[in-house]
């Protein structure tokens, strides 16, 4: 079936039917496929803002706060299950054997953590002084040097 614009089938193109043919597909290829609106937009207004699903927003430390302490939850989840599996299962399920049980793990991480404080203070309190024993002359520089390194290919200026 023939559009208007077309000649019948089976006869050739006139060079004024090709013509006009090459200039409807120019204007159709440059017809404007856009439009920008200019009005102004509406004001914001006095709605409050509405809660969003999920977790609230909350700076970066408290995420990482957060994530801390889930993970923490889970651990301390699985261990404690776990203890409770076993003195279950071995029927132990008495209110002292449960309380030595859920002591263990915390006394363990606390003697840690006081174990770790403390080489941080002996640490901190060793003797630095160092004694170096020379035979013959010795010659101490204490020069410094401050470097600077600007520019796309890299230029280092030492200045001493």
């Amino acid at each position: 079936m023939n559009r208007p614009d077309q000649p019948p089938a089976g006869r050739p193109l006139t060079d004024a039917d090709a013509e006009t043919r090459a200039r409807q597909l120019i204007d159709a290829a440059y017809a404007p496929t856009s439009h920008r609106d200019d009005s102004p937009l509406p004001a914001y207004g006095p709605t409050p803002p509405v809660p969003q699903p999920g977790r609230p927003p909350m700076s970066q430390r408290a995420t990482d706060a957060s994530a801390l302490m889930l993970s923490g939850s889970v651990a301390a989840l699985s261990t404690g299950g776990a203890t409770s599996l076993v003195l279950y299962t071995l029927g132990q399920v008495d209110p002292v054997t449960l309380a030595l049980g859920a002591a263990g793990p915390v006394a363990l991480v606390l003697a840690a953590g006081s174990l770790l404080r403390s080489l941080g203070r002996a640490r901190a309190d060793a003797h630095t002084e160092h004694h170096h024993h020379y035979q013959g002359p010795v010659t101490q520089d204490q020069r410094s040097t401050h470097t600077t390194t600007r520019g796309l290919w890299a230029k280092t200026t030492n200045q001493g």
